[in-house]
């Protein structure tokens, strides 16, 4: 991660501030629990909440301790001692480390999470209140990157908003499954810590309880967690690309909003580049990248190891922070995209008309024409009109063949771009409601 591509309020999810804060919540609540059993005093809880509720966690001497000692949970507790005092002693009774540190990640996940949830609500709502707005823009519809049948281009920016909204359930059901707390002692069996401090804990920290913990979280939550990034990621590059693609000098049907004063290339001042779709094209790469690590650190030996720590310190705040700054420059692009309908029915009819030969197509088989001889007859007429030999309708109204099955007058109706267009409301409908 670097602060080219970082947003503060992510960000500070991951600060050594924030993480030491959450370690020490973690240690204070389980604390608490602890003194109501009895296993610590009371008063010793009540200092370690006295002493450390306010207190500013130097990580300049905790990273000076971790030098020394080789660990960097031992070097917190050791600076919570020189903060609480002798007090400290009771802390972290029967835990291990990774009941912090996993803990923590998971908290740290889910207020992630919530993030970028509302990062993709940003998106969802310029998506749909730009699609009502050219619900019925006509544009051409393409596959395989060649012009196929008319669409709205409404309808295009609904397909997206559907997408964006399986992009939020799967936001939500991540957060649900990462969002889990882990008090279990050195491998798992509460041999040291009763079970009901981790209940405790979890309930402060507003987590739910993994049921078998081993000595760590098991990793396919983590690994489901980043793949679940990787497909939000995957969604941003695809509405990217298409945006990239219409602002192409020869399509011109859409681009990236130009700001006075902006520069589109040192050395060409003609230029309007989309850099931020190419952006975020490749920010997604970059999420992208972090879903095989997390897989690969699911399969750790017997009750754990440590081979997914130095990933997880990477990939953790870098997936995140990426994707968050990625959702709302998307969600900027999409509020202020130029978009040219004029352009695009300029697009539409540079074929004149080839886009409705599935229409003619239809009726000469509705005609009783086989679909074999049909296809040929019209495919026929269409070359020609491809190569700018006649237009498609005088070349069908011509062909002796299809005049004995369709009067110039039926083949004329063929031709009404509107008939592409009659169940937007239907689709809309689907995707918004109402």
């Amino acid at each position: 991660m670097i602060p080219r591509y970082a947003r503060d309020e992510m960000t500070a999810i991951w600060s050594p501030e924030s993480r030491f804060r959450i370690w020490f919540e973690i240690e204070a609540h389980a604390a608490d629990k602890m003194a109501a059993l009895g296993v610590i005093p009371k008063e010793a809880a009540s200092k370690v909440w006295e002493k450390g509720r306010n207190a500013r966690f130097d990580v300049d001497r905790i990273d000076a301790i971790e030098r020394e000692v080789k660990h960097d949970v031992i070097a917190f507790l050791t600076h919570l001692a020189e903060i609480v005092g002798p007090e400290a002693r009771y802390v972290h009774q029967g835990m291990t480390s990774s009941d912090i540190l996993d803990t923590c990640l998971s908290v740290q996940l889910a207020r992630a999470s919530d993030i970028l949830i509302n990062d993709v609500d940003r998106v969802l709502a310029a998506l749909k209140k730009r699609a009502f707005e050219h619900k019925m823009t006509l544009t051409i519809g393409r596959s395989h990157g060649i012009h196929a049948e008319p669409t709205t281009f409404g309808v295009k920016l609904a397909g997206y908003h559907a997408e964006f909204a399986r992009a939020r359930r799967r936001l939500v059901a991540a957060r649900e499954e990462i969002a889990v707390c882990a008090i279990s002692g050195a491998v798992g069996t509460f041999a040291n810590v009763d079970p009901s401090v981790e209940a405790h804990v979890a309930e402060k920290m507003g987590l739910a309880i993994e049921p078998v913990s081993t000595q760590i979280i098991p990793r396919d939550r983590h690994a489901a967690y980043f793949a679940a990034l990787g497909v939000v990621a995957s969604s941003v590059e695809r509405l990217a690309t298409e945006i990239r693609h219409l602002q192409r000098t020869e399509v011109l049907e859409a681009e990236e909003y130009f700001s006075p004063g902006q520069k589109g290339s040192s050395a060409m001042p003609h230029k309007r580049n989309p850099v931020l779709t190419e952006n975020l094209t490749g920010l997604a790469r970059l999420v992208r990248m972090c879903v095989v690590p997390a897989m690969e650190n699911v399969a750790l030996w017997h009750e754990r190891d440590i081979s997914h720590s130095s990933v997880e310190r990477g990939i953790a705040p870098d997936a995140t922070i990426h994707l968050d700054f990625a959702l709302n420059r998307l969600a900027g692009v999409i509020e202020n995209l130029i978009i040219y309908p004029e352009r695009m029915r300029e697009n539409l009819n540079r074929l004149g008309g080839l886009v409705h030969s599935q229409r003619v197509l239809l009726a000469l088989t509705q005609a009783g024409v086989s679909r074999e001889d049909a296809y040929r007859l019209v495919q026929r007429n269409a070359m020609p009109a491809w190569r700018g030999e006649g237009t498609f309708l005088d070349n069908l109204k011509n062909d002796k063949e299809i005049a004995a099955r369709l009067a110039a007058a039926d083949l004329e109706a063929l031709f009404d771009d509107a008939y592409h267009v009659r169940h937007v409301d239907t689709i809309f409908r689907r995707v918004f409601g109402g």
